[in-house]
């Protein structure tokens, strides 16, 4: 039976994730929450856990509990970023940062693996557990940072990985996931046709850089349509697209941005090179230069281990104190798919119960609720986890 008498009550998860919430930094700019986070670590360690830092990426952190009879290395890994959005919730404790939200909760990813952290800290665990606190999840590829900086080699090297995410269609605390790839992988794109501005009564004498865009984002639309299998599924998606400035005057130059997203890492490879085709086929047709970067850093497709996920599902769905669904893939992107491509990881959704908002979001409430539940089901797993030799 596991013992859940020393750790967190709900009313100092509540505190923690309010705290959090009040402090939103965007990627690579966590100052204050590294600081919050290093505050309640350093004042919880014990002669058996270690604090890394990661001089690469500095506002990364890293725990180690040594375990009592390791037989691996299990890594929960966190992300600590917000967004670029003003907060509309007029809560007490919202954002204290103008122009930037936990809009997507991490905030309640923080709190969660605090959560489980504490508990390990006051029952030591068999095996090692590695926490991983990242930032950069919205924006500049944080987990593939800190990899390429050797974070996790030697004795920090986990043999599996673990996340959440949470979902606020879902009810609070119910744990989901499914087999194969929960969540997509995206690439970004940034495009810029440049040709030669001129006169809009002597178009013969310039090279129109609105119309060449206007033939990408109409060809691009068939990259997916007759490019991927109908079965697996594809977004290309042109968000913006800025060109020209005076209504008399023929655009000399275009700029685009969009996404690419699929659940297969050879799809995105695909529709890559597609789209790279059709830009530079344009710039022929138009007598223009094109100028395409596609970037993807560690946004690749959460891919669940076979094997992690197998064993979690049948856990939670035979333990009567987990609320447990199974999820349905989604286009949504997450960079633990970086992770999730250098060891066996598994990633759920945690529901928050706010149908009324999606992620990302200005209004987005999630149920605090779900706090407790999420670190009881993901604690009960690890100790499950330990007990297989």
């Amino acid at each position: 039976m596991t013992d859940f008498s020393h750790d967190l009550k709900t009313d100092e998860l509540i505190k923690i994730r309010r705290d959090l919430h009040a402090i939103p930094e965007l990627a690579l700019h966590e100052t204050l929450t590294h600081t919050y986070l290093l505050q309640v670590l350093t004042a919880w360690q014990t002669e058996r856990m270690m604090i890394k830092m990661i001089p690469e990426v500095p506002t990364a952190i890293l725990v180690r509990l040594q375990g009592t009879d390791p037989q691996r290395t299990i890594g929960y890994r966190t992300d600590i970023d917000a967004l670029p959005i003003t907060e509309e919730t007029g809560l007490p404790f919202q954002s204290t940062l103008p122009g930037q939200m936990h809009a997507c909760g991490h905030d309640v990813h923080m709190t969660v693996a605090l959560g489980i952290l504490r508990h390990f800290i006051n029952h030591p665990p068999k095996d090692n557990l590695i926490f991983f606190f990242q930032p950069a999840e919205e924006a500049d590829y944080g987990g593939y940072r800190v990899y390429q900086a050797g974070a996790f080699e030697g004795e920090w090297r986990p043999d599996e990985f673990f996340a959440l995410h949470d979902d606020p269609a879902r009810p609070a605390g119910q744990i989901a996931t499914r087999m194969g790839t929960l969540f997509a992988g995206t690439t970004e794109i940034h495009l810029t046709f440049t040709g030669q501005s001129g006169h809009a009564a002597y178009p013969q004498l310039a090279q129109d850089a609105l119309v060449a865009a206007s033939a990408f984002v109409m060809q691009v639309q068939t990259v997916v349509s007759r490019n991927v299998d109908p079965v697996r599924g594809g977004v290309v998606t042109i968000g913006s697209l800025h060109a020209g400035e005076v209504m008399n005057v023929i655009a000399g130059e275009a700029k685009l941005a969009g996404t690419i997203r699929a659940f297969r890492q050879s799809d995105i490879l695909m529709m890559q090179q597609r789209v790279r085709e059709i830009a530079e086929g344009v710039a022929q047709t138009y007598g223009i230069k094109a100028d395409l970067k596609l970037i993807q850093g560690g946004y690749m497709p959460v891919e669940n281990a076979a094997a992690l996920t197998t064993d979690l599902i049948s856990f939670m769905t035979k333990d009567p104190t987990i609320d447990f669904a199974l999820a349905e893939p989604a286009m949504t992107g997450e960079d633990f798919g970086f992770l999730t491509q250098k060891f066996p990881g598994t990633m759920v959704w945690l529901g928050v119960n706010d149908p009324k908002h999606t992620l990302h979001s200005a209004q987005l409430n999630p149920d605090e609720q779900a706090l407790q539940p999420g670190v009881a089901a993901f604690v009960r797993y690890l100790e499950h986890r330990m007990s297989i030799d």
